[in-house]
């Protein structure tokens, strides 16, 4: 098959199911920390915030590793770095389940697991489905985004049982060689590389050396301030939803249920989200997501109640779950086939750097205040920040087409 007959292709559709199990399986290097911490904590007898470090390791190194992986996945196709990750990824938890000390623990979890391990499962992989899809590309990227969001509905409870069962370092063990005996014969699948993928072409607008008028590099850096600013919104609700509930009096029980109802929404905004970039494209998505999730955010101001909170936080997941897919459909259209992983790497780290930045930010406000009245409006501010850039973009984009 020609390179135009692969795009949208039977082969295609099932390269894309091997991407979102690979982002599932590798997506447990997000989560398994989480759910280890306490036990961690007591082992190694340290405070709660040393026992959160290996957490931020996991989370810089993730995002870091995003644009090592997608540079990688640009120059030699997708399988051969993921062959290496799932290799790092198992090390880095086989090791983590042997670590002598907290330190040793927190680097085998930054630099193997996050780093050099699950990285190369969600940036890469939804810039390479990106290149296999132009009628479906919207929601062939938003199902490669949601493998990071099953991996939340799936590797906690097992994590939970496994760790309950055999204790949290025979657990990583497990994990190890779980993620090495799926991974690799999935990476496989993906030996072939993409259509165009060694060419400069472009999605849209072919030869386009100044996307929306903007330099490459340019365009680059303002969908990374995009990024930082409407993921520092987003972790408003998704960092702090179970403390909100805790300090309200409901417990934090309803709280972490709340939070488990917003991912399972984003999961069903991820999907939408990528079926109405394929009618207006990833610009407008992403502008309408952006506006959505500020109404949603600027509602928790309001309302209070035990019901009103379940419903808002169903209501924000299913308005930002597919602000993040965006930006990788933004950059498939605007850029060189050649650049899509690094390109969709750089993005999607800025986009942690704003979760990361929002989550601390709240916490700060709420200390200063002694309360999250002021962090939504934090939030809102920020968000509305995003939608400026991302308005300024599409009028950009409209004035470019007059022109041509």
């Amino acid at each position: 098959m020609t390179g135009e007959q692969l795009l949208d292709s039977r082969t295609a559709w099932i390269r894309l199911c091997a991407i979102v199990a690979l982002s599932t399986l590798g997506g447990a290097g997000m989560w398994s920390v989480v759910v280890a911490l306490p036990d961690v904590q007591a082992e190694f007898g340290a405070t709660r915030g040393a026992a959160s470090l290996p957490y931020t390791l996991t989370m810089l190194g993730f995002g870091a590793g995003g644009i090592l992986m997608g540079r990688l996945t640009d120059r030699f196709g997708a399988m051969k770095p993921l062959l290496g990750a799932t290799v790092a990824l198992s090390s880095g938890y086989v090791l983590a389940g042997l670590a002598p000390s907290l330190t040793f623990y927190a680097l085998a979890q930054g630099v193997l697991i996050g780093m050099f391990g699950a990285s190369a499962a969600f940036a890469p992989l939804m810039a390479d489905a990106s290149l296999w899809f132009r009628r479906r590309r919207g929601i062939a990227v938003a199902l490669a985004a949601s493998g990071n969001y099953l991996a939340g509905v799936v590797w906690p409870p097992l994590l939970t049982w496994l760790v309950g069962a055999y204790g949290w370092r025979m657990a990583h063990v497990a994990v190890g060689l779980i993620c090495l005996s799926t991974m690799l014969p999935l990476a496989l699948m993906l030996r072939a590389r993409a259509p165009g993928s060694q060419d400069g072409s472009f999605a849209r607008g072919e030869g386009q050396a100044r996307p929306l008028g903007l330099s490459r590099n340019g365009l680059t850096a303002v969908l990374s301030c995009a990024g930082v600013a409407c993921c520092v919104a987003m972790a408003m609700p998704q960092v702090h939803i179970v403390a909100y509930c805790g300090d309200l009096g409901y417990g934090v029980a309803r709280g972490a249920e709340m939070l488990s109802v917003m991912l399972a929404c984003g999961i069903v905004s991820r999907l939408g989200s990528g079926l109405l970039a394929d009618r207006i494209g990833g610009l407008r998505t992403l502008m309408l997501g952006s506006v959505l999730q500020g109404v949603a955010l600027s509602l928790f101001l309001f309302f209070d109640g035990l019901g009103s909170l379940f419903m808002l936080s169903a209501l924000f997941g299913l308005f930002q779950g597919g602000i993040v897919p965006s930006y990788a459909v933004i950059v498939r259209e605007n850029f060189p086939a050649s650049e899509v992983g690094m390109r969709v790497g750089i993005v999607l780290m800025s986009t942690l750097v704003g979760m990361a930045l929002g989550g601390w930010l709240s916490g700060v406000i709420f200390d200063l205040t002694g309360s999250y009245a002021a962090a939504f409006l934090n939030g809102v501010a920020w968000n509305a920040v995003n939608v400026l850039i991302v308005a300024t973009l599409l009028l950009r984009g409209r004035a470019r087409l007059a022109t041509a």
